[in-house]
């Protein structure tokens, strides 16, 4: 299987006459621009904002982050959303990179938070490094928690598609190749590398907490095993609204660290198997049927070696042990990625649960470490949101606009896929 990226950087964005992407600036037509998510008869309101790097700006409260990316010999993206039913992780992809969509609008759970552009909240998250293209929506009203989730996710889809549908003849800056066999291909090409397998956990609790694979929930399902460039072309969608700081965005999905890093040492160092999403269940049942069936793919598949990369944390923390557990007694050598949920003071245990047969653990930093935020010259959203977001409490706005939170409340901060610049160290 071979995908191309064709990748535009995106180096400035400004409204203009037009949607086009021309030296390095993405000109975005702004009532174009919203006219393809008006249609939606929930919204009440849509309007859109442009937020810079290093520009005083806050967005609050943010659902979930897009880039804006488009089939060049096909149809749409994000298939089972914005694209026919069809495999992806072949063809060639347009990708507007360095741009983002971000979805915000008044909360739609607890479990959401913020992007500054500048300041030291600015230095905890990567989307305040992107170029980033803001909607803004209002739902109608005593709109159902579920319906508004949706209708938001699947309007910032549509705006990321529409934006690169737009931009798509513009000459790409670098190509990108991602090409790998089959597993019996590939271990017919590397007998002797060790073969590893990446479970990428997920959030799929229900409640606003779900993970799309193909446009379905997984969270009824089973695992599955899915070719890496699948999961670098749109297969996996974001519809959760676990605590920001570790909240894989639709935009980490594409961008995953852990599938990018295993791909570059494929051939020399490994034989990279594949990619298993997997569920995080709220009840023991599913959490054992879920590692269980993970264990025995990664059985089938005569792997070695694996890595387990968690969503969230507490509840899913059980998750993370089993897994770990049930590969070390199988013979299968395991790496988790997590961050820690180890208080103000970095004292408490950093994990809700705990097996002996962890013992290759990587972490993301410590989720309730507290950081001061200045106050921004513009708030995109409603601010004074933070007082029902994980980190945030009553008192965090202070009167001159300025915070006081947990890193929870920020936006990929501790990211546990490893797109984040925070760790820990054992002493």
């Amino acid at each position: 299987m071979k995908l191309e990226l064709h990748k535009v950087k995106v180096r400035d964005v400004q409204w203009g006459d037009s949607t086009c992407v021309k030296d390095g600036v993405l000109y975005v037509n702004k009532a174009e621009a919203i006219d393809c998510v008006k249609e939606e008869k929930r919204f009440a309101k849509v309007d859109l904002e442009l937020a810079r790097p290093g520009e005083s700006v806050r967005i609050i409260p943010v659902k979930d982050v897009v880039e804006p990316r488009v089939k060049m010999d096909k149809k749409g993206y994000y298939p089972g959303f914005s694209a026919p039913m069809g495999r992806c992780g072949e063809g060639r992809t347009f990708v507007l990179d360095g741009a983002a969509v971000v979805t915000c609008g008044p909360i739609v759970a607890f479990q959401e938070g913020f992007i500054d552009m500048e300041g030291p909240g600015a230095v905890y998250t990567p989307f305040s490094a992107t170029q980033n293209v803001v909607l803004v929506v209002e739902p109608i009203k005593d709109l159902e928690q579920h319906q508004y989730e949706q209708i938001l996710r699947e309007a910032g889809l549509k705006l990321a598609v529409y934006l690169a549908e737009k931009c798509k003849d513009a000459k790409a800056d670098c190509v990108e190749v991602f090409e790998k066999g089959t597993v019996p291909e590939e271990n017919a090409k590397h007998p002797s590398l060790p073969k590893v397998i990446y479970v990428c956990m997920n959030i799929t609790q229900g409640l606003l907490h779900d993970t799309y694979v193909y446009g379905a929930d997984i969270r009824p399902s089973l695992p599955t095993l899915l070719h890496p460039n699948e999961v670098l072309d749109g297969a996996m969608v974001s519809g959760n609204c676990v605590s920001a700081c570790d909240k894989n965005t639709t935009w980490h999905h594409v961008h995953n660290p852990i599938v990018a890093a295993l791909y570059a040492r494929h051939g020399k160092e490994l034989n990279f198997l594949g990619v298993i999403p997997t569920q995080e269940s709220t009840v023991l049942a599913g959490k054992l049927r879920a590692s269980q069936m993970n264990l025995s793919i990664a059985l089938e598949l005569g792997a070695d070696g694996v890595i387990v990369s968690e969503e969230g944390y507490g509840n899913p923390d059980t998750d993370l042990c089993l897994n770990a557990k049930n590969f070390e007694l199988a013979g299968i050598k395991s790496v988790v990625v997590s961050d820690e949920a180890a208080g103000t003071d970095g004292a408490s245990q950093s994990l809700a649960d705990a097996t002996p047969e962890m013992t290759g653990f990587v972490s993301t930093g410590n989720v309730n470490e507290m950081l001061e935020v200045p106050a921004m010259k513009k708030v995109i959203g409603w601010p004074e949101s933070i007082a029902h977001l994980s980190g945030g409490a009553a008192e965090s706005l202070r009167k001159d606009g300025s915070m006081f939170v947990e890193m929870q409340a920020i936006i990929a901060s501790t990211a546990e896929i490893g797109f984040n610049r925070v760790g820990c160290e054992w002493i």
